[in-house]
């Protein structure tokens, strides 16, 4: 089980969502619905994915406030569906289930589209040493939500901000005057417990940030060639790893050929929103 850890932000989002969508009031519920109306919806998945979501639409259901309606999953959070497959069941008043619907969905077809992509990435370097790793191409404001899907999807986390890690690009290598200079004052101001990662283009760059005493080096825009020759002679405490221009059809030979770490930005920033309905049932 994924640990999901709710947050004020997270509520936040929750609430400008049921905002943005009910505005007020329901005005099609209120002129058709009669009150006190009961009914039961079925979320459904209309094409294959890995579900993940459930936290979320419990937390919106939390903070509606409805005054009767009943969820029940019908799988678990992470689990494969096939088209056709259930989601869940809700019950309820049917105007209410009809005011959370489309928002429910929208987290659901998001997050379930992030870890879908995500899981399969993971499945292309199953049997390798290597892991996915997600970066901070998010959707803003669903920082912590892309990155509760992605593992669920089985991917691990990457930092979720600037604060979270020390991350060397050429930018700042220019700004410092080089990969020693870099290094060295990160290594002299930064908290005792952030790892020091450069990201380097050269295999010259590579042995530079080596020399510094970098934790971690980015391989950026390397060929699974080239990644290779950095692993077999990249020393024991070094980790290495591989992004840019990295896909479902060539991560593999990136992981084969030694990268510990593969950063990819498009099981969030490219993940495409998966096919869930909810259908009123007649009772």
């Amino acid at each position: 089980m994924i640990r999901f850890t709710p947050s004020p932000l997270i509520d936040a989002l929750i609430d400008i969502a049921l905002s943005e969508d009910i505005g007020c009031g329901d005005a099609t519920a209120d002129a058709l619905i009669p009150i006190g109306a009961a009914a039961t919806m079925n979320i459904v998945a209309r094409e294959p994915l890995v579900l993940c979501g459930q936290p979320i639409v419990e937390r919106i259901i939390a903070r509606f406030g409805p005054r009767h309606v009943e969820l029940k999953w019908s799988c678990d959070e992470g689990a494969p569906l096939q088209a056709g497959g259930e989601v869940a069941v809700l019950r309820g008043e049917l105007a209410e289930l009809l005011v959370l619907e489309r928002t429910m969905l929208n987290f659901l077809q998001r997050l379930s589209g992030v870890a879908t992509l995500t899981r399969r990435y993971v499945d292309e370097i199953h049997g390798t040493s290597a892991k996915l790793v997600d970066t901070r191409k998010t959707l803003p404001g669903y920082r912590a939500l892309d990155k509760y899907a992605t593992r669920v999807g089985g991917a691990a986390n990457h930092r979720a901000g600037l604060d979270g890690g020390i991350l060397i690009k050429d930018n700042h290598l220019r700004a410092a005057g080089g990969v020693h200079a870099a290094v060295s004052q990160a290594r002299s101001d930064a908290p005792h417990s952030l790892r020091i990662e450069v990201e380097v283009e050269t295999e010259h760059g590579f042995d530079e940030a080596v020399e510094a005493g970098a934790d971690v080096i980015m391989l950026d825009n390397f060929t699974p060639e080239g990644v290779r020759s950095i692993a077999e002679k990249a020393p024991a405490n070094v980790i290495l790893e591989a992004s840019g221009g990295i896909g479902l059809e060539n991560i593999r030979e990136y992981a084969e050929a030694g990268a510990q770490i593969i950063a990819v930005g498009a099981i969030t920033h490219s993940a495409r929103a998966v096919d869930i309905a909810a259908e009123i049932l007649d009772d």
